[in-house]
């Protein structure tokens, strides 16, 4: 989907203090099956955008889909620094994240599947224009005994194509 450089936020996250206590540890787990909740709608949005071939309106959704990674990234960082005090203290929240994870991680993965058949199709695409461009490129010409000529790099035309839509 990403077709453009990506750009790095101007302003990088404070980091936060490692939590200490239960109800920090609580709200940092909240604060992930949040972030993970919002970036699954959008995930799915995408998904559906991309099957029904609307990828422009799929690719608006980058900026905001970058910003929740972000966010994921330092949550999981930040919950990763207190997983043993969450094991210990709150083990029935820790079973609500994996489980949570696992839902995420499985729509995650029909989202990856749908943007590399779409990917793959706009190559087959592509390639096939290439070719039936380079068909008629080539002049049909015979050697001496009968056999098609094989074409000089001169006759090859390079295909140009605009990544932006």
């Amino acid at each position: 989907m990403n077709q453009r450089p990506q750009q790095r936020p101007t302003t990088a996250p404070a980091p936060r203090p490692a939590a200490s206590t239960p109800p920090e540890i609580r709200k940092l787990a909240e604060e992930l099956i949040e972030v993970m909740s919002a970036l699954l709608g959008i995930i799915e949005h995408e998904t559906e955008l991309v099957r029904a071939g609307k990828v422009r309106e799929g690719m608006q959704l980058e900026g905001r889909k970058s910003e929740l990674s972000r966010r994921y990234m330092v949550v999981v960082e930040n919950l990763k620094a207190a997983h043993k005090m969450l094991s210990q203290t709150s083990p029935e929240l820790l079973e609500t994240l994996r489980r949570h994870h696992d839902t995420f991680r499985a729509m995650l993965q029909v989202n990856l599947t749908v943007l590399a058949t779409a990917h793959a199709v706009s190559e087959g695409i592509v390639r096939g224009v290439n070719t039936e461009i380079q068909r008629r490129n080539i002049p049909n010409t015979y050697t001496a005994t009968g056999q098609r000529a094989a074409p000089g790099p001169r006759n090859m035309t390079p295909l140009a194509v605009s990544r932006s839509l």
